[in-house]
Parts: C-alpha cells; sequence; structure tokens
C-alpha cells in the first residue's frame, strides 16, 4: 500500500511539473506571438528591428540578424525612413564588388550625397543617425542633423597606412565602410571633422560624440585621433573586431 502511494505521489508530482511547464512553454508562445501580446517590439526577439524603436538589450542582436540575411536587412530598410533602393550585385573582379548593394540618399531626417554600398552599412548608418547623432545634435547644438557629408563607401584600392599602400585590399572595395566627413544641421551650421575636430567646445562635443555614437553601431571606427590619414573623416566598417580609435 505504501509503495502505491509513494508511487501516486510521485506520478503527481510528476504531472503538476509537466503541467507548469507546458504553461510556461504556452504562456512564452503567446508572449512572443499572439497578436494582443503585452510584449513590446523592441523586447520581443520575434519581432524583426525596427530602426526608430527604442534601444534594448536585444537590440544588437536583432541587427546582427537583419545584417547577416539580405532579404531582412533591405525590409528593415523598406520599411523605415531610409531612402535605399537596392540594386543588384556588382562584380568587377574577386577583390572588388558590392554584395547585398543599394543607392542611398537619405537616413531618417539626414541626407546623403547619394551613394553605392552594401545593405549593412546603410542599416548601421541608419541606426547611427537615429540613436546617436540627433541626439548628440540636440544634446550638444541645440538643433537638428539634415546632412552626413561623406567621401565613399564603395573603391576598388588597397589599405593605405602613413607608410604608403599595403598589398591588402581596403574594406571599401567591397562597399564594407563609409568615410564621413562633416554634418550639417537645421540651423544652418555645417561642421567639418578637419576644421572642427578641435574647434568651439559644443562643435568638438558634438562630434567626439558621433565617433563615440558610431563604435555602438560600426564593428570599427577611425578617427581624427588614430593618425594623419583619418584627420579629415570617420574612417566606419561593417567588419573588425570593435575597433575605436
Amino acid at each position: 500500500m505504501r509503495k502505491l502511494m509513494r508511487a501516486a505521489l510521485a506520478l503527481g508530482r510528476v504531472t503538476v511539473t509537466l503541467a507548469l511547464f507546458g504553461g510556461l512553454v504556452w504562456g512564452g508562445y503567446l508572449a512572443l506571438y499572439h497578436p494582443d501580446t503585452p510584449l513590446r517590439d523592441e523586447w520581443n526577439p520575434v519581432k524583426p528591428l525596427r530602426i526608430a524603436d527604442p534601444v534594448t538589450p536585444i537590440t544588437k542582436w536583432k541587427l546582427s540578424r537583419a545584417l547577416s540575411d539580405p532579404a531582412l536587412c533591405q525590409s528593415v530598410l523598406d520599411a523605415s525612413s531610409v531612402s535605399a533602393s537596392a540594386m543588384s550585385d556588382l562584380q568587377a573582379s574577386e577583390v572588388c564588388h558590392i554584395r547585398g548593394r543599394v543607392r542611398l540618399a537619405s537616413v531618417g531626417a539626414a541626407k546623403l550625397k547619394p551613394l553605392e554600398t552594401r545593405c549593412p552599412i546603410a542599416l548601421r548608418l541608419a541606426m547611427w543617425e537615429r540613436h546617436a547623432l540627433q541626439p548628440a545634435a540636440t544634446a550638444h547644438l541645440g538643433t537638428e542633423l539634415t546632412g552626413i557629408r561623406h567621401y565613399s563607401s564603395y573603391n576598388c584600392r588597397a589599405i593605405r597606412t602613413p607608410s604608403g599602400e599595403t598589398s591588402r585590399m581596403s574594406t571599401h572595395a567591397s562597399a564594407d565602410a563609409i568615410d564621413i566627413s562633416g554634418f550639417d544641421f537645421a540651423n544652418g551650421k555645417r561642421l567639418s571633422l578637419k576644421a572642427d575636430w578641435n574647434g568651439a567646445a559644443p562643435d568638438a562635443a558634438f562630434l567626439r560624440a558621433a565617433q563615440q555614437g558610431a563604435c555602438l553601431w560600426f564593428n570599427t571606427v577611425l578617427g581624427p585621433e588614430y593618425n594623419a590619414l583619418h584627420a579629415d573623416h570617420f574612417h566606419m566598417q561593417n567588419t573588425g573586431w570593435n575597433s575605436c580609435g
């Protein structure tokens, strides 16, 4: 009799445990997938990245998903205030190409001189504009950013160093980088890295905040304090090992 009672109690515990686990699984499924879920999109890992969403601890994970999936990357841009038209891939050679090519003319409220680049660069620029540049413009200059000036993204060339060119190809050769030279604002102000990096306090503060913000959204960011070759621009890469200099 005692053995039967113990077996019944054990079976009861297993049944309760399974019921609780099943309830948790079902509750988790509803929280993620139900149309009326109270979980906000920016916290929901099954919802795609939206550039305008507030940044949360899972934003970087959502971004990495979009960066690794060309179709998802383009859909994120298409659903946002980014002027990025999909183009066919460019294959100039084995080392010079643009895969996932887009024609980019604006990100958020900031216009750019139209350029051809990869979707990941366009998406990283859009996140930088929304979550770093616009807040920095308001905080340091009391105005809105309206333009981002650049030198280029795609450029079929080797890496340059203070000692000359190397034998390795630059990340510009695959449009995995962009060089940013300055910014325009709603109040008519124009800043360039060459003229204003060590300029008036608010201007210099904005440019440093811009670089710090870029380091959050790009894997490699090199600026005026890295070396003389970068005195007039931020070199910002899609690839690299979280280098910020």
